[in-house]
Protein backbone atom coordinates (compact mmCIF):
# COMPACT_ATOMS: atom_id res chain seq x y z
CA UNK A 1 0.00 0.00 0.00
CA UNK A 2 2.85 2.38 0.90
CA UNK A 3 4.53 1.50 -2.39
CA UNK A 4 1.38 2.36 -4.36
CA UNK A 5 1.13 5.70 -2.52
CA UNK A 6 4.75 6.49 -3.40
CA UNK A 7 4.10 5.38 -6.98
CA UNK A 8 1.09 7.67 -7.33
CA UNK A 9 3.12 10.57 -5.90
CA UNK A 10 5.91 9.93 -8.39
CA UNK A 11 3.34 9.78 -11.20
CA UNK A 12 2.18 13.30 -10.29
CA UNK A 13 5.79 14.54 -10.28
CA UNK A 14 6.34 12.93 -13.66
CA UNK A 15 3.15 14.57 -14.96
CA UNK A 16 4.75 17.95 -14.18
CA UNK A 17 7.93 16.83 -15.93
CA UNK A 18 5.90 15.58 -18.89
CA UNK A 19 4.33 19.04 -19.13
CA UNK A 20 7.73 20.75 -19.05
CA UNK A 21 9.06 18.32 -21.67
CA UNK A 22 6.03 18.83 -23.93
CA UNK A 23 6.38 22.59 -23.60
CA UNK A 24 10.08 22.48 -24.52
CA UNK A 25 9.68 20.09 -27.42
CA UNK A 26 6.69 22.00 -28.83
CA UNK A 27 8.85 25.15 -29.01
CA UNK A 28 11.37 23.19 -31.05
CA UNK A 29 8.64 21.67 -33.20
CA UNK A 30 7.12 25.09 -33.85
CA UNK A 31 10.27 27.01 -34.76
CA UNK A 32 13.11 24.65 -35.67
CA UNK A 33 12.21 24.29 -39.36
CA UNK A 34 12.00 28.07 -39.68
CA UNK A 35 15.27 28.59 -37.80
CA UNK A 36 16.94 25.91 -39.90
CA UNK A 37 15.78 27.63 -43.07
CA UNK A 38 17.18 30.93 -41.77
CA UNK A 39 20.60 29.43 -40.93
CA UNK A 40 21.07 26.71 -43.55
CA UNK A 41 23.88 27.30 -46.09
CA UNK A 42 21.82 25.18 -48.50
CA UNK A 43 18.04 25.60 -48.09
CA UNK A 44 17.50 21.92 -48.88
CA UNK A 45 19.10 21.24 -45.47
CA UNK A 46 16.54 23.40 -43.64
CA UNK A 47 14.74 20.43 -42.00
CA UNK A 48 17.97 18.71 -40.86
CA UNK A 49 17.97 20.34 -37.37
CA UNK A 50 14.37 19.17 -36.91
CA UNK A 51 15.31 15.65 -38.05
CA UNK A 52 18.22 15.62 -35.56
CA UNK A 53 15.71 15.64 -32.68
CA UNK A 54 14.22 12.34 -33.85
CA UNK A 55 17.53 10.81 -34.94
CA UNK A 56 19.28 11.61 -31.65
CA UNK A 57 16.28 10.30 -29.72
CA UNK A 58 16.29 7.04 -31.67
CA UNK A 59 20.04 6.53 -31.14
CA UNK A 60 19.89 7.23 -27.39
CA UNK A 61 16.63 5.40 -26.53
CA UNK A 62 18.15 1.92 -26.26
CA UNK A 63 21.12 3.07 -24.14
CA UNK A 64 18.88 5.23 -21.95
CA UNK A 65 17.03 2.12 -20.75
CA UNK A 66 20.25 0.54 -19.47
CA UNK A 67 21.49 3.80 -17.96
CA UNK A 68 18.20 4.07 -16.06
CA UNK A 69 18.71 0.53 -14.76
CA UNK A 70 22.30 1.34 -13.69
CA UNK A 71 21.95 4.86 -12.22
CA UNK A 72 18.29 4.86 -11.21
CA UNK A 73 15.47 6.87 -12.72
CA UNK A 74 15.95 10.06 -10.70
CA UNK A 75 19.54 10.68 -11.77
CA UNK A 76 19.00 9.41 -15.31
CA UNK A 77 15.94 11.57 -15.90
CA UNK A 78 17.81 14.55 -14.45
CA UNK A 79 20.67 13.93 -16.89
CA UNK A 80 18.13 13.85 -19.71
CA UNK A 81 16.72 17.20 -18.59
CA UNK A 82 20.26 18.60 -18.36
CA UNK A 83 20.81 17.62 -21.99
CA UNK A 84 17.77 19.77 -22.86
CA UNK A 85 19.24 22.72 -20.98
CA UNK A 86 22.59 22.29 -22.73
CA UNK A 87 20.93 21.76 -26.11
CA UNK A 88 18.86 24.90 -25.69
CA UNK A 89 21.93 26.91 -24.64
CA UNK A 90 23.92 25.63 -27.64
CA UNK A 91 20.99 26.55 -29.90
CA UNK A 92 20.96 30.10 -28.50
CA UNK A 93 24.68 30.44 -29.23
CA UNK A 94 24.22 29.01 -32.72
CA UNK A 95 21.39 31.43 -33.55
CA UNK A 96 23.39 34.41 -32.30
CA UNK A 97 26.39 33.34 -34.39
CA UNK A 98 24.35 32.09 -37.38
CA UNK A 99 26.06 28.69 -37.18
CA UNK A 100 23.85 26.04 -38.79
CA UNK A 101 25.92 22.99 -37.84
CA UNK A 102 26.21 23.97 -34.18
CA UNK A 103 22.45 24.53 -34.23
CA UNK A 104 22.06 20.89 -35.33
CA UNK A 105 24.10 19.85 -32.28
CA UNK A 106 21.80 21.90 -30.07
CA UNK A 107 18.61 20.31 -31.40
CA UNK A 108 20.21 16.86 -31.02
CA UNK A 109 20.55 17.66 -27.30
CA UNK A 110 16.80 18.17 -27.13
CA UNK A 111 16.42 14.79 -28.88
CA UNK A 112 18.41 13.18 -26.05
CA UNK A 113 15.98 14.76 -23.58
CA UNK A 114 13.09 13.34 -25.59
CA UNK A 115 14.58 9.84 -25.41
CA UNK A 116 14.69 9.95 -21.59
CA UNK A 117 11.29 11.62 -21.26
CA UNK A 118 9.65 8.74 -23.16
CA UNK A 119 10.40 6.57 -20.10
CA UNK A 120 8.36 8.76 -17.73
CA UNK A 121 5.16 6.81 -18.42
CA UNK A 122 6.95 3.47 -18.06
CA UNK A 123 8.48 4.57 -14.76
CA UNK A 124 5.01 5.42 -13.48
CA UNK A 125 3.61 2.07 -14.63
CA UNK A 126 6.44 0.06 -13.06
CA UNK A 127 6.01 1.70 -9.66
CA UNK A 128 2.40 0.62 -8.97
CA UNK A 129 0.37 -2.56 -8.77
CA UNK A 130 -1.03 -4.03 -12.02
CA UNK A 131 -4.54 -2.67 -11.41
CA UNK A 132 -3.19 0.89 -11.15
CA UNK A 133 -0.80 0.90 -14.12
CA UNK A 134 -3.19 2.40 -16.67
CA UNK A 135 -4.17 5.21 -14.29
CA UNK A 136 -0.50 5.96 -13.52
CA UNK A 137 0.30 6.18 -17.25
CA UNK A 138 -2.70 8.45 -17.84
CA UNK A 139 -1.67 10.67 -14.94
CA UNK A 140 1.75 11.25 -16.50
CA UNK A 141 0.29 12.08 -19.92
CA UNK A 142 -2.11 14.66 -18.46
CA UNK A 143 0.94 16.88 -18.05
CA UNK A 144 0.93 17.40 -21.79
CA UNK A 145 -2.56 18.92 -21.97
CA UNK A 146 -1.80 22.50 -20.94
CA UNK A 147 1.73 22.32 -22.37
CA UNK A 148 0.39 21.36 -25.80
CA UNK A 149 -1.32 24.75 -25.93
CA UNK A 150 1.20 26.73 -23.86
CA UNK A 151 4.25 25.54 -25.82
CA UNK A 152 3.37 27.13 -29.18
CA UNK A 153 2.16 30.26 -27.36
CA UNK A 154 5.46 30.47 -25.47
CA UNK A 155 7.33 30.00 -28.75
CA UNK A 156 5.42 32.89 -30.34
CA UNK A 157 6.07 35.15 -27.32
CA UNK A 158 9.76 34.34 -26.79
CA UNK A 159 11.01 34.27 -30.39
CA UNK A 160 11.37 38.08 -30.30
CA UNK A 161 12.84 38.21 -26.80
CA UNK A 162 16.12 39.39 -28.33
CA UNK A 163 14.91 41.83 -31.01
CA UNK A 164 18.22 41.83 -32.84
CA UNK A 165 18.31 38.01 -33.21
CA UNK A 166 15.06 36.31 -34.22
CA UNK A 167 14.30 32.95 -32.49
CA UNK A 168 17.19 33.11 -29.97
CA UNK A 169 14.81 33.86 -27.09
CA UNK A 170 12.72 30.76 -27.84
CA UNK A 171 15.72 28.48 -27.43
CA UNK A 172 16.58 30.24 -24.18
CA UNK A 173 13.11 29.14 -23.01
CA UNK A 174 13.98 25.56 -24.02
CA UNK A 175 17.12 25.73 -21.88
CA UNK A 176 15.21 27.14 -18.89
CA UNK A 177 12.50 24.49 -19.18
CA UNK A 178 15.20 21.81 -19.13
CA UNK A 179 16.73 23.30 -15.98
CA UNK A 180 13.32 23.54 -14.31
CA UNK A 181 12.58 19.91 -15.18
CA UNK A 182 15.92 18.83 -13.71
CA UNK A 183 15.18 20.75 -10.50
CA UNK A 184 11.72 19.16 -10.14
CA UNK A 185 13.19 15.67 -10.60
CA UNK A 186 16.04 16.15 -8.14
CA UNK A 187 13.84 17.79 -5.50
CA UNK A 188 10.65 15.75 -5.67
CA UNK A 189 11.12 12.45 -7.52
CA UNK A 190 12.14 9.41 -5.48
CA UNK A 191 13.47 6.11 -6.82
CA UNK A 192 11.73 3.04 -5.50
CA UNK A 193 11.60 -0.69 -6.09
CA UNK A 194 9.45 -1.86 -8.96
CA UNK A 195 6.02 -3.11 -7.94
CA UNK A 196 5.31 -6.80 -8.56
CA UNK A 197 4.30 -7.38 -12.16
CA UNK A 198 1.51 -9.66 -13.28
CA UNK A 199 1.41 -12.21 -16.03
CA UNK A 200 -1.42 -12.00 -18.57
CA UNK A 201 -3.24 -14.63 -16.56
CA UNK A 202 -3.06 -12.41 -13.51
CA UNK A 203 -0.51 -14.49 -11.59
CA UNK A 204 2.39 -12.69 -9.97
CA UNK A 205 5.71 -13.20 -11.73
CA UNK A 206 8.78 -14.45 -9.91
CA UNK A 207 11.14 -11.50 -9.50
CA UNK A 208 14.11 -13.89 -9.07
CA UNK A 209 13.31 -15.96 -12.18
CA UNK A 210 16.12 -16.15 -14.77
CA UNK A 211 15.95 -13.64 -17.59
CA UNK A 212 14.35 -14.84 -20.79
CA UNK A 213 15.86 -14.10 -24.18
CA UNK A 214 14.40 -11.08 -25.94
CA UNK A 215 13.10 -13.37 -28.70
CA UNK A 216 11.11 -15.34 -26.12
CA UNK A 217 9.63 -12.16 -24.63
CA UNK A 218 8.76 -10.89 -28.11
CA UNK A 219 6.77 -14.05 -28.92
CA UNK A 220 4.26 -13.37 -26.12
CA UNK A 221 0.83 -12.22 -27.36
CA UNK A 222 0.90 -9.49 -24.71
CA UNK A 223 4.18 -8.08 -26.03
CA UNK A 224 3.12 -8.27 -29.67
CA UNK A 225 -0.11 -6.42 -28.90
CA UNK A 226 1.79 -3.83 -26.85
CA UNK A 227 4.33 -3.26 -29.60
CA UNK A 228 1.64 -3.05 -32.30
CA UNK A 229 -0.39 -0.44 -30.43
CA UNK A 230 2.62 1.66 -29.41
CA UNK A 231 4.39 1.51 -32.77
CA UNK A 232 1.41 1.62 -35.15
CA UNK A 233 -0.41 4.25 -33.10
CA UNK A 234 2.66 6.51 -33.03
CA UNK A 235 3.59 5.86 -36.66
CA UNK A 236 0.09 6.65 -37.96
CA UNK A 237 -0.11 9.73 -35.77
CA UNK A 238 3.25 11.14 -36.91
CA UNK A 239 2.64 10.40 -40.59
CA UNK A 240 -0.74 12.13 -40.70
CA UNK A 241 0.10 14.92 -38.24
CA UNK A 242 3.30 15.87 -40.09
CA UNK A 243 1.48 16.10 -43.43
CA UNK A 244 -1.70 17.78 -42.15
CA UNK A 245 -0.58 21.46 -42.17
CA UNK A 246 0.90 21.11 -45.66
CA UNK A 247 -2.22 19.31 -46.88
CA UNK A 248 -4.48 21.99 -45.38
CA UNK A 249 -2.58 24.76 -47.18
CA UNK A 250 -2.60 22.68 -50.35
CA UNK A 251 -6.39 22.50 -50.13
CA UNK A 252 -6.62 26.31 -49.97
CA UNK A 253 -6.84 26.72 -46.20
CA UNK A 254 -4.64 29.32 -44.50
CA UNK A 255 -1.36 28.78 -42.63
CA UNK A 256 -3.15 29.85 -39.43
CA UNK A 257 -5.77 27.16 -40.12
CA UNK A 258 -2.98 24.59 -40.39
CA UNK A 259 -1.53 25.67 -37.03
CA UNK A 260 -4.97 25.59 -35.38
CA UNK A 261 -5.58 22.08 -36.72
CA UNK A 262 -2.38 20.88 -35.04
CA UNK A 263 -3.26 22.57 -31.76
CA UNK A 264 -6.66 20.84 -31.83
CA UNK A 265 -4.89 17.57 -32.56
CA UNK A 266 -2.53 18.06 -29.59
CA UNK A 267 -5.50 18.61 -27.29
CA UNK A 268 -6.95 15.35 -28.62
CA UNK A 269 -3.66 13.60 -27.89
CA UNK A 270 -3.43 14.58 -24.25
CA UNK A 271 -6.88 15.55 -22.93
CA UNK A 272 -8.18 11.92 -22.86
CA UNK A 273 -5.47 11.16 -20.30
CA UNK A 274 -7.80 12.63 -17.67
CA UNK A 275 -10.16 9.67 -18.13
CA UNK A 276 -8.34 6.97 -20.16
CA UNK A 277 -7.22 5.08 -17.06
CA UNK A 278 -10.72 5.11 -15.58
CA UNK A 279 -12.16 4.04 -18.94
CA UNK A 280 -9.81 1.06 -19.04
CA UNK A 281 -10.91 0.08 -15.53
CA UNK A 282 -14.57 0.41 -16.52
CA UNK A 283 -14.76 -1.31 -19.93
CA UNK A 284 -11.48 -3.22 -20.09
CA UNK A 285 -8.08 -2.71 -21.67
CA UNK A 286 -8.86 -4.67 -24.81
CA UNK A 287 -11.92 -2.61 -25.67
CA UNK A 288 -10.03 0.65 -25.18
CA UNK A 289 -7.29 -0.57 -27.54
CA UNK A 290 -9.90 -1.45 -30.17
CA UNK A 291 -11.63 1.89 -29.65
CA UNK A 292 -8.31 3.64 -30.30
CA UNK A 293 -7.91 1.75 -33.57
CA UNK A 294 -11.51 2.57 -34.57
CA UNK A 295 -10.87 6.28 -33.97
CA UNK A 296 -7.79 6.07 -36.19
CA UNK A 297 -9.92 4.40 -38.85
CA UNK A 298 -12.44 7.24 -38.47
CA UNK A 299 -9.62 9.72 -39.09
CA UNK A 300 -8.70 7.88 -42.30
CA UNK A 301 -12.32 7.80 -43.47
CA UNK A 302 -12.96 11.49 -42.79
CA UNK A 303 -9.70 12.64 -44.38
CA UNK A 304 -10.23 10.41 -47.43
CA UNK A 305 -13.70 11.67 -48.24
CA UNK A 306 -13.41 15.40 -47.53
CA UNK A 307 -10.77 18.12 -47.63
CA UNK A 308 -12.93 20.78 -45.97
CA UNK A 309 -11.64 22.62 -42.92
CA UNK A 310 -14.12 20.93 -40.57
CA UNK A 311 -13.00 17.54 -41.92
CA UNK A 312 -9.38 18.39 -41.10
CA UNK A 313 -10.36 19.34 -37.55
CA UNK A 314 -12.44 16.19 -37.01
CA UNK A 315 -9.88 13.86 -38.57
CA UNK A 316 -6.98 15.22 -36.51
CA UNK A 317 -9.08 15.17 -33.34
CA UNK A 318 -9.96 11.50 -33.92
CA UNK A 319 -6.31 10.79 -34.63
CA UNK A 320 -5.19 12.41 -31.37
CA UNK A 321 -7.74 10.63 -29.16
CA UNK A 322 -7.13 7.33 -30.94
CA UNK A 323 -3.38 7.67 -30.39
CA UNK A 324 -3.93 8.32 -26.69
CA UNK A 325 -6.04 5.19 -26.19
CA UNK A 326 -3.57 3.03 -28.14
CA UNK A 327 -0.56 4.56 -26.39
CA UNK A 328 -1.90 4.31 -22.84
CA UNK A 329 -3.24 0.81 -23.50
CA UNK A 330 -0.11 -0.36 -25.31
CA UNK A 331 2.12 0.92 -22.50
CA UNK A 332 -0.07 -0.91 -19.95
CA UNK A 333 0.40 -4.13 -21.91
CA UNK A 334 4.15 -3.57 -22.26
CA UNK A 335 4.45 -3.26 -18.47
CA UNK A 336 2.89 -6.74 -18.17
CA UNK A 337 5.30 -8.42 -20.58
CA UNK A 338 8.54 -8.50 -18.55
CA UNK A 339 9.93 -9.24 -15.12
CA UNK A 340 11.90 -6.52 -13.28
CA UNK A 341 15.16 -8.18 -14.39
CA UNK A 342 14.03 -7.99 -18.03
CA UNK A 343 12.79 -4.39 -17.83
CA UNK A 344 15.73 -2.52 -19.41
CA UNK A 345 16.15 -4.66 -22.52
CA UNK A 346 12.40 -5.02 -23.12
CA UNK A 347 11.63 -1.32 -22.71
CA UNK A 348 14.71 -0.34 -24.71
CA UNK A 349 13.81 -2.66 -27.59
CA UNK A 350 10.20 -1.49 -27.69
CA UNK A 351 11.05 2.21 -27.52
CA UNK A 352 13.78 1.88 -30.15
CA UNK A 353 11.36 0.26 -32.60
CA UNK A 354 8.76 2.94 -31.88
CA UNK A 355 11.26 5.72 -32.45
CA UNK A 356 12.56 4.14 -35.65
CA UNK A 357 9.02 3.77 -37.00
CA UNK A 358 8.07 7.36 -36.19
CA UNK A 359 11.30 8.59 -37.80
CA UNK A 360 10.38 6.73 -41.00
CA UNK A 361 6.86 8.18 -40.84
CA UNK A 362 8.16 11.72 -40.33
CA UNK A 363 10.62 11.49 -43.20
CA UNK A 364 8.08 9.81 -45.49
CA UNK A 365 5.16 12.16 -44.89
CA UNK A 366 6.34 14.87 -47.29
CA UNK A 367 7.14 12.61 -50.27
CA UNK A 368 3.94 10.59 -49.82
CA UNK A 369 1.83 13.74 -49.70
CA UNK A 370 3.59 15.26 -52.71
CA UNK A 371 3.39 12.19 -54.94
CA UNK A 372 0.10 10.57 -53.89
CA UNK A 373 -1.99 13.21 -52.12
CA UNK A 374 -3.70 13.64 -48.76
CA UNK A 375 -6.36 10.93 -49.16
CA UNK A 376 -3.87 8.29 -50.32
CA UNK A 377 -1.49 9.14 -47.46
CA UNK A 378 -4.27 8.42 -44.97
CA UNK A 379 -5.27 5.19 -46.70
CA UNK A 380 -1.65 4.00 -46.47
CA UNK A 381 -2.04 3.42 -42.72
CA UNK A 382 -5.03 1.05 -43.12
CA UNK A 383 -2.97 -2.19 -43.36
CA UNK A 384 -1.02 -1.22 -40.24
CA UNK A 385 -4.19 -0.48 -38.28
CA UNK A 386 -5.78 -3.78 -39.34
CA UNK A 387 -2.65 -5.68 -38.28
CA UNK A 388 -2.81 -3.89 -34.92
CA UNK A 389 -6.45 -4.90 -34.44
CA UNK A 390 -5.63 -8.54 -35.22
CA UNK A 391 -2.75 -8.64 -32.72
CA UNK A 392 -4.94 -6.99 -30.05
CA UNK A 393 -7.65 -9.60 -30.65
CA UNK A 394 -5.05 -12.37 -30.45
CA UNK A 395 -3.91 -11.08 -27.06
CA UNK A 396 -7.52 -10.82 -25.85
CA UNK A 397 -8.15 -14.46 -26.81
CA UNK A 398 -4.95 -15.58 -25.07
CA UNK A 399 -5.95 -13.59 -21.98
CA UNK A 400 -9.40 -15.20 -21.86
CA UNK A 401 -7.90 -18.67 -22.32
CA UNK A 402 -5.42 -18.09 -19.48
CA UNK A 403 -8.18 -16.85 -17.18
CA UNK A 404 -10.36 -19.87 -17.98
CA UNK A 405 -7.44 -22.20 -17.31
CA UNK A 406 -6.75 -20.47 -13.99
CA UNK A 407 -10.42 -20.76 -13.00
CA UNK A 408 -10.51 -24.45 -13.92
CA UNK A 409 -7.35 -25.15 -11.93
CA UNK A 410 -8.83 -23.42 -8.87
Amino acid sequence: MQQDHSGRRNARVLAICQGLFTCAISIDLTLTALTGYQLAPDKSLATLPFAMITVAGALVTWFAAFLIQRLGRRRSFALGALSCALGGAVSVWAVFHADFWVFCIGTAGVGVFQAFAQYYRLAAADAVAPALKSKAISTVLTGGVIAAIAGPALAAWSKNLFPQVLFAGAYLMVALLGLLSMAVLLLFYRDGAAAPAASPAGAQQDVDAPQRALAVIARQPVFRAALANNVVGSMAMMLIMTAAPLAAVGHHHSIDDGAAIIQWHLVGMYAPSFFAGALITRIGLGRVLLLGAVLNLACVAIASFSSGLIAFYLALLCLGVGWNFMFVGGTSLLAQSYTPAEMAKTQGFSEFLRYAATAVATLGAGPLLQHFGWAALNLAVLPLLLMCVLLSLQWMRAERAAQQASTSAA
